[in-house]
């Protein structure tokens, strides 16, 4: 999927505890740099010195890629063994610094500062009531109202880890969270584990990441994945686990698969790259293509073409130069300097192509400008036929847990049958993942696939 339709997911987390006093600004830098891709309008990181003062905390946010906010001088001047990170897309609250995080609190227990990859459900109505209280919200977050809720269960509790229970019990959704305060690291990953979160070692540092990735990134050994409803806490007496949450009902975001997550990690026991490769062998055995040649749409389609390569025996092969020193195209303001975005980002190598019969895999299919504008250049290019594959079924229902699936307005399969979308995009034939071969990519994994199947995992808002 190219960046001008790109689905969005919420953001990516990533936190450090270093009991010896190393800096920790640097890991977190290095931690979100390889979860950029997990959101790119925003970035933060927040440290405490846990040998200072408790109040003696640093943070700073921008809006940009990660190696834009933090230059060398800003990251120098951050000091303190105890920090989080965060990277973001908006799914809910605008783009706008005000919203960038991590959060940070001072209240009259002292210092808290949160940083939230997901979404909530039920957040207005926990807004209401805490505005009834008499709170007043600087963001239009959700995550602000998840630490306010720390924040007030904190005064009338004996620590932290229980204010953090009690609001884990109130809200309702999709969250990976690491919180900080002043002593302590703390992991939350919600009860159904619609978002990853996992934990690592490095010395005698852990780590939490969304992604583990972010683990790789900084030399750190991966542990294990953060059970869903698991509430992990990091001192510096070591590591403790509280598993009242968790539950024997999960629902895992099959979207990580499909696309978010990078593909060198491993969520839940899983390997991405392996599911997206046998993603690609279920769409070759469903739905065949005579054809010459197997590409994929850089980057999010190549895995699942390799896939489909070897299952059907047709060569894999690329199609396309990728210029990686063009700016991001969804950010272009208008429709046609998207698409002269994409031209310039993605050119088609017309001796692999011409005269002959293409499949084109790509993960999915939103808005089906995209798809249409890469048929148009490997048809101009010479190929005689070309075959789109795709390897999610039509998305047909918005996603209410932190992926940023546009209404059903905007989503072409909601208002338009496959034959009619592979008339608009220009394909000689098209065919979607069977969502019974969804589970094929995870195995025995429970998952949430409710924006094909319209079957939430829990009771949805009604706005």
């Amino acid at each position: 999927m190219c960046q001008d339709e790109r689905i969005k997911e919420a953001c990516g987390v990533f936190g450090i505890y270093n009991p010896h006093g190393e800096d920790a600004a640097s890991s977190i830098y290095y931690g979100l740099s390889s979860l950029q891709h997990r959101g790119q309008e925003s970035c933060g990181i927040a440290v405490f010195d846990t040998s200072g003062p408790k109040g003696n905390m640093n943070v700073q946010r921008g809006m940009g890629l990660v190696s834009e906010v933090f230059k060398e001088d800003v990251l120098s001047n951050m000091k303190g063994n105890l920090g989080i990170g965060h990277v973001r897309y908006s799914t809910t609250g605008a783009a706008t610094l005000s919203n960038a995080q991590p959060l940070v609190l001072n209240y009259i227990k002292g210092t808290l500062a949160l940083a939230h990859n997901g979404n909530l459900v039920n957040t207005e109505e926990l807004r209401n009531e805490l505005a009834q209280n008499g709170a007043i919200f600087h963001t239009t977050t959700d995550s602000e109202v998840i630490a306010y809720y720390i924040a007030r269960e904190r005064v009338r509790t004996k620590s932290v880890e229980e204010a953090i229970m009690k609001t884990a019990e109130k809200i309702k959704g999709a969250y990976g969270l690491v919180i900080a305060s002043p002593r302590k690291l703390i992991g939350v990953r919600d009860p159904l584990g619609l978002k990853p979160l996992c934990l690592g070692k490095r010395d005698d540092s852990y780590i939490i990441a969304s992604e583990s990735c972010a683990l790789t990134a900084i030399g750190a050994q991966f542990l294990r994945d953060i059970k869903p409803g698991e509430i992990v806490t990091i001192t510096r007496e070591g590591i403790t686990s509280n598993l009242t949450l968790c539950q024997s009902r999960q629902a895992h975001c099959i979207f990580e698969y499909i696309y978010f997550a990078r593909l060198d990690s491993k969520l839940d026991g899983i390997s991405v790259y392996e599911s997206r490769l046998r993603a690609g062998a279920a769409l070759a055995k469903a739905y065949p293509a005579d054809a010459d040649l197997v590409v994929g749409v850089p980057d999010s389609g190549i895995t699942a073409a390799q896939g489909f390569a070897a299952e059907s025996g047709i060569p894999f092969g690329l199609a396309f130069y990728k210029n990686s020193y063009v700016g991001r195209t969804f950010i272009k303001p208008t429709q046609k300097e998207r698409e002269s975005s994409v031209r310039l980002k993605l050119s088609v190598l017309e001796s692999a192509v011409k005269g002959k019969n293409i499949v084109l895999v790509d993960d999915s299919i939103v808005r089906g400008t995209t798809i249409a504008n890469l048929i148009h250049l490997l048809k101009h290019a010479g190929a005689k036929e070309v075959h789109v594959r795709v390897s999610s079924p039509p998305f047909l229902y918005p996603c209410y847990f932190g992926t940023d699936v546009p209404s059903n307005q905007l989503l072409i399969a909601s208002s338009h049958s496959t034959e009619e979308i592979r008339q608009l995009i220009g394909a000689d034939s098209l065919g979607y993942m069977k969502i019974e071969d969804l589970q094929s990519m995870v195995g025995d994994l429970p998952l949430c696939r409710a924006c094909f199947d319209n079957h939430y995992p829990m009771d949805i808002p009604k706005q």
